[in-house]
């Protein structure tokens, strides 16, 4: 493991990606453990009714994203940068940069970060992780758009 002007580097000594996913919701126990409920990698947006459009709707997500990391031979200061691909290539919004310190050995970072997300667009989803510049893992989730269109009028010979 080197350190450069303070930056950590990736060797295969470390530092170690241990997770990276997606959730519904993290809770922290007072002893510091973590529960992670509802582990997410896809979307279903269903509309119903006579006048459900053709293209999907924006819908609204609100996950956490987490990641975690173990040190290794890693000691020192970082940054750890995501950055969301839309399925049509894009990238969407700005570069999230978070700061992360490496203490050595078993010792990890995890990282809980908040994901408010208005999507427009039907398909696969990247979210790209990067650490000091390197591409550290991609976590991936799909939105599925499903239009269920309904007839107004009763049904023939219903009596």
């Amino acid at each position: 493991m080197e350190e450069t002007t303070g930056r950590v580097r990736l060797t295969p000594d470390g530092p170690f990606l241990a997770a990276a996913l997606l959730c519904e919701r993290v809770l922290t126990e007072q002893d510091g453990v973590v529960s992670l409920i509802r582990i997410v990698d896809r979307l279903t947006q269903t509309v119903v009714g006579p006048g459900a459009p053709a293209e999907m709707p924006p819908v609204r997500v609100d996950w956490q994203l987490v990641l975690i990391f173990k040190s290794g031979a890693a000691r020192g200061r970082s940054e750890v940068a995501l950055q969301l691909e839309a399925p049509s290539g894009l990238k969407l919004g700005d570069r999230m940069v978070l700061p992360v310190f490496f203490e050595g050995e078993d010792r990890g970072v995890q990282l809980i970060a908040g994901l408010q997300l208005d999507l427009r667009e039907e398909g696969l989803y990247w979210i790209d992780v990067l650490l000091d510049g390197s591409l550290v893992t991609r976590v991936p989730f799909r939105v599925i758009y499903q239009r269920i269109t309904q007839s107004s009028s009763a049904p023939q010979g219903a009596a």
